[in-house]
Order: C-alpha cells, then sequence, then structure tokens
C-alpha cells in the first residue's frame, strides 16, 4: 500500500514482532511496537496508529482489555491474533469489536494482506459517513458540499466561514454532546497549522460570533478547562 500507514504491533514475543514488521514495512507501511497491553494503549493514544495488530495474549492488560479500552475512545481499525483457534475466542473479539482476527501460527503474507483489507473498509467508511449530511437540532452540515444551513430559517452560512472553521464546526457536530479538547481539534482540523491552544482558541471565537449573527447563540459552547462541544442554540 502506498497510503503510508502507520500500524501498531502489540505482542510480546520479539521473534514474532519482528517478523510482522519486517513483512509490513516491505509492504510500504510504517509499524509502531508495544510489548505490553498499558504500552499499546499508551501508543494509540499519543501516536494514533491507522489499525492495531493485537496479540489476545500480553501482559500487564490481555488483548481484550485493551481492545475494550480502545473501543470505548475510538473506531480504529483492530485485529486479533491469537494462538488458540477457538470459536469462542473469534466471538469474543468480534463482540467487543475486533475488525478481524488471525490465529498462530500464521503466515505473514497473509495477515499483511489482511491489515490491507481491514484498511481499505475503514477507508471506504470513513469516507462515507465525512460525506454523509450531519444533521444536529441547531444545524445542518454537508461536508461534501461545504455548506451549513441552520435548521428552521434555511439560512445558508457556509460563504462567511473560512476552511477551517467549517472543518471545526463540522468535527463538532458529528458529536454535538462530546466535549472535544483543543488538543483533539488541533489534531483532527489543523493537522499542518499552528500547533497552540489558543489558535483553537481564536478559530472558535470567530466562529461563534459568525454563528451568533446568524441567530445562533452560544455555538460552539465553551466548556472551562476541557475543551469545546457544539452545544444547543439559546
Amino acid at each position: 500500500m502506498n497510503d503510508n500507514y502507520l500500524i501498531l504491533v502489540a505482542e510480546d514475543d520479539d521473534e514474532i514482532a519482528d517478523i510482522l514488521t519486517s513483512y509490513i514495512q516491505r509492504s510500504g507501511m510504517r509499524t509502531l511496537r508495544a510489548a505490553d497491553g498499558e504500552q499499546a494503549i499508551d501508543s494509540c493514544r499519543l501516536k494514533k496508529p491507522d489499525l492495531v495488530l493485537l496479540d489476545i495474549q500480553l501482559p500487564v492488560f490481555d488483548g481484550w482489555t485493551v481492545l475494550s479500552t480502545l473501543r470505548k475512545e475510538s473506531n480504529i481499525p483492530v485485529i486479533m491474533v491469537t494462538a488458540l483457534d477457538q470459536d469462542i475466542d473469534k466471538l469474543m473479539g468480534l463482540r467487543l469489536g475486533a475488525d478481524d482476527y488471525v490465529v498462530k501460527p500464521f503466515n505473514p503474507t497473509e495477515v499483511v494482506a489482511r491489515i490491507e483489507a481491514v484498511l481499505r473498509r475503514a477507508k471506504a467508511s470513513h469516507e462515507q459517513l465525512h460525506n454523509k449530511p450531519i444533521r444536529t437540532s441547531c444545524l445542518t452540515v454537508y461536508p461534501q458540499d461545504f455548506y451549513v444551513e441552520i435548521n428552521g430559517s434555511g439560512e445558508v452560512i457556509s460563504p462567511i466561514l473560512t476552511t477551517t472553521e467549517f472543518k471545526l464546526l463540522a468535527y463538532l457536530a458529528r458529536n454535538p454532546r462530546k466535549v472535544c479538547s483543543r488538543e483533539e481539534l488541533l489534531n483532527a482540523c489543523l493537522p499542518e497549522g499552528d500547533t497552540l491552544d489558543r489558535t483553537v482558541d481564536s478559530h472558535m471565537s470567530k466562529l461563534r460570533k459568525k454563528l451568533e449573527n446568524c441567530g445562533l447563540k452560544g455555538v460552539p459552547e465553551s466548556i472551562r478547562g476541557m475543551g469545546y462541544r457544539l452545544g444547543e442554540n439559546k
């Protein structure tokens, strides 16, 4: 693959991890390693890999615990790796939200093929999700068309928004009740911009003022010490 994906290999057996990382890198993807479950969770939070190849029998936190924790925080694709070819393990993984599984001993070439297949599905799902209209109680965002409409009045506010303001508004609208930290918003909406918290504050202030001029007051909502959420029209 040529998308420069970052794959986290969570495996405590160095020999197996070496083989997996070697084959994954040959396919054009980057790798990151974790030797236990705690490292795997920390790496996902800090490095945000595109996929996790997750061994079930990890020290500190086992694979089930890692998967359960990740599913509470993100939809990152996860392929479980198990030495037990039993249906109960497969069902457990699928029930907890795994995208696929491989059984030891495995063919490394097949593992890479499974990684590529899961990444293709995830990419297609992501594109479909991010092109669908996002409807909230106060506005509707059309990501593909760079179009924002205020519910009720039908007023179109897209022309007055900058590209960054539009991205921030769309991101908040996807999870209107979630409080998004400044760091999260920087990573999602300003990946190539200034990496300072006040950059987000400045964009949010301008966005709120523009929405207020269009009749939407208190949107987005600032949560002191935490970040921002879309909130409700007041």
